[in-house]
């Protein structure tokens, strides 16, 4: 066991000149998502569900592990009142969801250039939470019922966008990213006999800034 812990040891002090030498990146950024209703099917006919657009804000803690390859962890909230339409009818409902993932990318322009175009990919969770207040009768409830409850969902996580940097620290970002879960049929609730489609686009563009440091 010490044999053990004492290679861990090693290995651990002789990683850490490696780990200090990368170059961190910490910033906050906000823009607006849409997401991507999804068809509902019923014996009443079809109609739609899902959310509606909103703002978005969040958090990225960054690291430079190559001149052009590097990961970041994301904390993103958006405003996401849930919505169901059919038959003539609508209904809404306060809600919100948060987003944690880790993406991978890659850019296009060696670490040090002003402008750096980069692609992202990776995955994490999203919560959906309804926050409305439940009555008896819900417009559309043929369709979907709207529901004072939550769910996480597995994400895919794909997308773009280009850093420029204003200072020596300080970089200005711009980027686009696709949210990808299953459908929260828990929150979003199918009604008997009805059939909501399985996936979920969240689309969402942002600006941030970021402070780069080793």
């Amino acid at each position: 066991m010490r044999s053990t812990n004492g290679a861990l040891f090693a290995l651990l002090f002789a990683a850490l000149p490696v780990c200090l030498a990368q170059e961190w990146e910490i910033g906050a950024a906000a823009g607006y998502g849409v997401h991507r209703d999804a068809t509902v099917t019923a014996p009443a006919g079809s109609g739609k569900a899902g959310f509606k657009p909103g703002l978005a804000v969040g958090a990225i803690v960054g690291h430079n592990m190559y001149d052009r390859l590097g990961g970041e962890i994301r904390y993103t909230y958006r405003f996401s009142d849930l919505r169901v339409s059919g038959g003539g009818e609508e209904a809404e409902f306060d809600g919100e969801t948060h987003v944690i993932n880790y993406d991978l990318l890659y850019h296009f322009a060696d670490n040090g250039e002003t402008i750096r175009p980069f692609v992202a990919g990776g995955g994490g969770m999203k919560l959906f939470r309804g926050l409305g207040t439940e009555h008896a009768f819900q417009p559309a409830n043929a369709f979907a019922l709207l529901t004072k409850t939550q769910e996480i969902q597995g994400l895919i996580s794909a997308g773009a966008g280009v850093k420029v940097a204003v200072s020596d620290h300080w970089n200005v970002r711009f980027e686009f990213h696709d949210y990808i879960t299953r459908f929260p049929k828990d929150v979003v609730a199918p009604a008997a006999g009805a059939k909501i489609g399985n996936w979920l686009h969240d689309f969402v563009g942002m600006v941030g800034v970021t402070y780069s440091f080793e």
